[in-house]
């Protein structure tokens, strides 16, 4: 906490999102490698991280839940905190972590572009999405 608050930012709220978010990923989520990136000229504080050790870095931006993000805003922090992708054809993508008074933390990817998502971990899920379609047609 005390290296976030000798960062070049100012908000105070914005620091203690960033420390809730930063303590949710390393002991709430077992995230590897998190490192905490001064955005100075964003006045962010933003995390860089892994889900597994395999995995490349993520960039988190903690935010305030009383904190109002524009589309402007959002696209300058797309374009000054993502991290350059492996992959030229991946879009910038950063994850926004919204920070409510009691540390509950909501997290938000946000790409510049449209993203195919993964399919599901898990086939059980798929297949009772598949039944309740089937299901519906039935009873109509």
């Amino acid at each position: 906490f005390t290296e976030m608050m000798s960062l070049d930012i100012s908000d105070s709220a914005q620091i203690y999102a960033a420390f809730v978010v930063y303590l949710d990923l390393l002991e709430g989520r077992n995230w590897h490698e998190v490192k905490h990136v001064g955005v100075a000229e964003l006045q962010l504080v933003c995390l860089h991280a892994r889900e597994r050790e395999q995995d490349g870095f993520q960039v988190m931006v903690p935010v305030p839940v009383h904190i109002l993000l524009s589309h402007e805003r959002l696209r300058e922090i797309m374009k000054k905190a993502s991290l350059p992708p492996d992959d030229p054809d991946t879009p910038l993508s950063v994850t926004l972590a919204i920070v409510e008074s009691d540390s509950t933390v909501v997290y938000y990817k946000v790409t510049d572009g449209f993203v195919i998502p993964d399919p599901p971990d898990d086939t059980e899920d798929v297949d009772n999405k598949q039944w309740r379609k089937k299901r519906k047609k039935l009873f109509k």
